[in-house]
């Protein structure tokens, strides 16, 4: 199972989830990839934290904030990711790393780190 780099974890802004996500290995996609894994993941976080519970779900979050997704990251995307290519992409990448990658963030948003916690509950 790939793991980050040390020295990739130490070049790693704090605040930019987006940063955390680009340090993940990317899976085994196809070729004609049409979005970035990071973009997919994080439209994957967004939508679970918005209430979305299945691939159908993060679809129509995808559809509801495109144009959002699309001003605030600076994209230019005209349609968005379908639940085949959630499927697609919570098989082909790697899901311990992203729960390292995401608990790491998280951590770093804690000021003075986690130390001594044992639980880590994020609403």
């Amino acid at each position: 199972m790939p793991q980050i780099p040390d020295d990739a974890a130490n070049r790693l802004d704090s605040s930019d989830l987006i940063s955390f996500l680009n340090a993940i290995p990317v899976g085994g996609f196809r070729r004609g990839v049409r979005y970035p894994q990071w973009f997919l993941l994080l439209v994957a976080v967004l939508g679970v934290l918005s209430g979305s519970r299945s691939s159908r779900d993060l679809e129509a979050f995808a559809k509801r904030h495109r144009e959002a997704l699309n001003q605030a990251l600076g994209l230019d995307y005209k349609r968005w990711p379908s639940d085949a290519t959630f499927l697609y992409l919570f098989n082909k990448a790697y899901p311990q790393t992203f729960g390292d990658v995401f608990q790491a963030w998280m951590i770093s948003q804690i000021p003075g780190g986690a130390k001594g916690l044992e639980q880590l509950v994020c609403d």
